[in-house]
């Protein structure tokens, strides 16, 4: 009897899963009729091999095992059922689609192939199916064998109490790096080279955060203007990472040099994080491309409306939402992220608009089936996870309101800290929060401080040094005629607009750059800090660099004297939060003595050196005050159970434009404080002394912060 060509294999793992003897292939569509595989020449990817069906079905899953199939054969799905999208239903045989499981894909899509399942430009618009065949112009998946040696790599699991966030795009941190070979430039082997790694471990990062590495597509928009999707932010495929950032190859090459970079990072002692896209997908609204999901099963994969399910339900602002409240759409995100955890070895995860995953059917829901899932999961809920926690949709602003396990990008801290030093009004009762862990955003669901990751900038906005050199946006570069970034940026130039040669004006900037960056490591939560920002990188006033994959984004490493001054700023701050344990707490502050504590964890005062009391607050122009962190009243014991002792510190807050007399506290709150940080000394400052009750001038614009040393109460 002759044995089938296609045996009938086995409906899990999802994906290409290759035995030694050849593939079991597995994908799911719920309302397809035929589903086939089609193999192509690693050596000519346009050209087609073979194409065969895969005749089982289980639980909605296409499957089938090919005996002799092997490793680094290249493939791509065609799936066949009725073409309506009035019905949500917009299958295509013509379209090559790209496996959801796919590990590894070869090749990028070419702006150029009719990848639109309709006759683009048509009167009919997507209601016309399309019959030009795309699969010259469609990446393959690649059939991989995992032979990685991990060398006993481990994890280095930084508790999030220490943990310091280094946000970081691949290619834009390495690329013009005069210590790390050409060839490795942009590329994941050259983020972990040495060079890349002194500089992180100088400025004390404990996790990189990068930007997204799955393989994405460019916008056709972008493509017409001879553009490209720096950021990445529009995701073709979850599992694979993005051959662009590969030194080594597209073959599968790109993930066994993912793989090594996670394991040099780590033996460093740096962890990985990734920036991570599953609110929505490159393939667009119903005027969009067919790559892969939307061939599928696009009601399943995507949300749809229910009046009418031709169009897709838009909580992104990118043309479609994921669909979270199908069961295999949030199966293949949890497949995707244990993926990342347990295959890639990384160490957490930011999610982009992290409100679309929390939606049902109703709306945002703490309760949603996504956080259940991540919950309960052994391995996912272990892992680092921080939110976005804002999409374009109504009610989409959900700072604070995320359930526990999760940290947030506090989007509340960032604005503040920026009104506070522009000068605003009204700002002394939020900044009293932002800085001490915003106990008001997350004490109440049972989160710690650590639920809030602190920062003043992000890849999405304007750079540190913009940020004080331009009030407006200047995003003319990007060729939407200024229309596209953030109107609203709390954003001050420091009377200038724009770069100048004030000595005067620059003076302030570089001195309001220290202010942001030793607030940032002086508040309580988790800092993050975005590559470059320690050493002035500019993007010239765009604050929407999205699609500027150049030098307008790369980080630039010759630096002047200034951005040299910058940076060894950055790592004297760095180090003092380290050094510091009541600058990373643990819990909440109590504003009370704790065990036998000599002073209150925590107490606020006027610049009389009086404390603060409930109507200070309610001032409108209080612009200075200070705070006092007691070192002998940290309440969590160390892991060995021993109890936590560190230096007092005495913070001046001065964000008039004038310089403000500080009197310090009197005798009982301590004998001596030694001078540690003055923001508008340029270099290191000196280690002055004043006792209590003694007076310190806190310069115009400026923080001071001055140290009562553990010793004199041991």
């Amino acid at each position: 009897m002759r044995r089938a060509e296609v045996l009938p294999g086995k409906p899990f793992p999802l994906g290409a899963t290759y035995d030694g003897s050849g593939v079991n292939f597995a994908v799911f569509s719920e309302h397809a009729k035929k589903v086939e595989v089609c193999l192509f020449d690693p050596a000519d990817p346009k050209k087609e091999t073979r194409r065969f069906p895969l005749l089982e079905t289980t639980n909605h899953v296409w499957h089938g095992y090919m005996p002799g199939v092997h490793a680094g054969c290249l493939y791509g799905l065609r799936v066949h059922g009725p073409y309506e999208p009035k019905k949500g239903l917009r299958f295509n045989p013509h379209k090559l689609l790209v496996d959801p499981y796919a590990k590894a894909l070869h090749g990028k899509v070419d702006p150029k192939a009719p990848f639109h399942a309709y006759v683009h430009g048509g009167k009919e618009e997507d209601l016309a199916m399309d019959t030009q065949d795309d699969a010259w112009g469609v990446p393959k998946g690649v059939i991989l064998t995992d032979g990685f040696d991990w060398e006993e790599d481990r994890k280095p699991e930084v508790p999030w109490h220490k943990t310091v966030l280094y946000e970081v795009h691949v290619k834009g941190f390495t690329k013009l790096h005069p210590g790390i070979p050409e060839n490795l430039r942009g590329t994941y082997a050259g983020l972990a080279h040495p060079a890349s790694i002194e500089h992180m471990k100088k400025v004390g990062v404990t996790s990189v955060e990068l930007l997204p590495i799955h393989a994405y597509m460019d916008e056709p928009f972008l493509t017409q203007k001879g553009r490209s999707n720096y950021w990445g932010y529009n995701t073709l495929n979850f599992f694979a990472p993005d051959a662009r950032f590969s030194a080594s190859g597209s073959l599968g090459e790109q993930v066994a040099e993912f793989k090594g970079m996670v394991k040099l990072l780590h033996r460093a002692g740096i962890e990985v994080i990734l920036d991570v896209v599953y609110n929505h997908t490159c393939e667009g609204n119903h005027l969009g491309p067919t790559l892969s999901f939307k061939g599928l099963d696009a009601g399943a994969y995507y949300r749809l409306s229910e009046k009418d399910p031709r169009y897709f339900m838009d909580f992104t602002g990118c043309g479609n939402s994921w669909n979270a409240t199908h069961p295999y759409a949030l199966k293949l995100v949890a497949d995707s992220l244990r993926y990342w955890v347990e295959v890639m070895h990384v160490d957490g995860f930011r999610f982009d608009l992290a409100t679309t995953l929390g939606r049902d059917r109703h709306g945002y829901d703490t309760r949603a089936a996504f956080f259940q899932i991540l919950h309960q999961d052994p391995v996912l809920s272990r892992a680092k996870l921080i939110a976005e926690p804002w999409d374009v949709g109504d009610y989409g602003y959900q700072v604070g309101n995320f359930p526990v396990l999760w940290s947030e990008w506090n989007g509340k801290y960032r604005d503040t800290i920026r009104r506070y030093w522009k000068g605003d009004d009204r700002q002394a009762a939020e900044i009293g929060s932002r800085l001490t862990g915003s106990s008001d955003l997350y004490a109440l669901s049972g989160r710690k401080p650590t639920a809030s990751v602190n920062f003043v900038t992000a890849h999405d906005g304007f750079t540190l040094h913009d940020l004080v050199t331009y009030s407006q946006k200047h995003n003319e570069a990007n060729g939407e005629d200024n229309r596209d970034g953030a109107n609203d940026n709390h954003a001050w130039n420091c009377g200038v607009e724009g770069e100048t040669a004030d000595p005067k004006v620059n003076a302030l900037r570089e001195q309001q750059k220290r202010n942001f960056l030793s607030t940032l490591f002086l508040s309580q939560g988790v800092p993050m800090l975005v590559a470059g920002d320690e050493m002035g990188r500019t993007q010239k006033g765009n604050n929407n660099a999205y699609c500027q994959d150049n030098e307008l984004s790369w980080v630039n490493w010759e630096l002047s004297e200034k951005q040299r001054q910058l940076l060894e700023f950055t790592t004297r701050m760095a180090k003092l939060r380290r050094e510091q344990p009541v600058l990373s707490k643990r819990r909440f502050f109590r504003g009370a003595h704790i065990w036998d504590s000599e002073l209150k964890d925590l107490a606020w005062f006027r610049p009389d050196g009086k404390e603060m009391k409930r109507e200070d607050w309610e001032k409108p122009y209080v612009r200075s005050l200070a705070f006092l962190l007691g070192g002998d009243a940290i309440a969590t014991p160390d892991d060995e159970g021993y109890r936590i002792v560190g230096d007092t510190l005495l913070v001046l807050l001065n964000a008039h434009h004038e310089p403000i007399t500080f009197l310090l506290p009197a005798l009982e709150w301590g004998a001596d404080w030694e001078l540690v940080v003055d923001t508008a000394a340029t270099g290191e400052s000196q280690r002055t002394h004043t006792p209590a009750g003694g007076k310190v001038q806190a310069a115009g614009r400026s923080v001071v912060v001055l140290r009562r040393p553990t010793t004199e109460w041991e």
